[in-house]
């Protein structure tokens, strides 16, 4: 039987392509019930104006909820009983930095939103993007920004019922590695 939080909180963590906003469009399609997308990319240049237009497009006409840094108040703004869909932590966490928060104030704001999403009486989806699986950033501010992020992905993933990682459109499912070994 599938835990409350299972059904609850579900991270969708993978590279860049690899499916996670698709499977989420798609499970807000099966949903049966109203959803709300919440969106943390700011149209800041033609090429982001572009893909959010794309994006809009390959989605129902669901109700958008734009919001690049307050993810807490987009979460409380989704109407009660309604599927939110959360894209992205990766922009989420990039917002962040770039407005000048430092490591322990994101890692601070990664719980309490996460705990924000928690609290929620309906589903709630999350995506992130895996950045630290590829090449070693060659900058201080790139290793930062990798660093920073796998401390917030390993924040929400504590937090979900259920974690999956993408790639090439597949899913693995994510356990907690104490659980696996008979630890916890």
């Amino acid at each position: 039987m599938a835990s409350t939080t299972e059904t609850l909180l579900t991270l969708l963590v993978g590279g860049a392509r690899s499916g996670k906003s698709a499977l989420a469009v798609d499970l807000g399609r099966r949903h049966d019930g109203a959803v709300t997308y919440v969106a943390t990319c700011p149209p800041d240049d033609d090429d982001l104006r572009a893909r959010i237009a794309r994006h809009r497009a390959e989605r129902p006409g669901w109700p958008t909820i734009e919001e690049p840094l307050d993810l807490v108040g987009a979460l409380d703004a989704v109407p009660a009983g309604e599927l939110a869909i959360v894209d992205c932590l990766t922009l989420w966490v990039s917002n962040l930095l770039a407005r000048g928060d430092d490591d322990a104030a994101v890692d601070a704001r990664a719980g309490e939103t996460a705990d924000a999403a928690m609290r929620r009486q309906a589903p709630t989806i999350v995506i992130s993007n895996e950045v630290g699986l590829g090449v070693h950033p060659s900058t201080e501010l790139g290793r930062r920004y990798r660093d920073v992020l796998g401390r917030v992905n390993q924040t929400w993933a504590r937090r979900a019922g259920t974690t999956l990682l993408l790639v090439a459109g597949r899913a693995v499912r994510l356990d907690d590695p104490l659980a696996l070994l008979g630890k916890r």
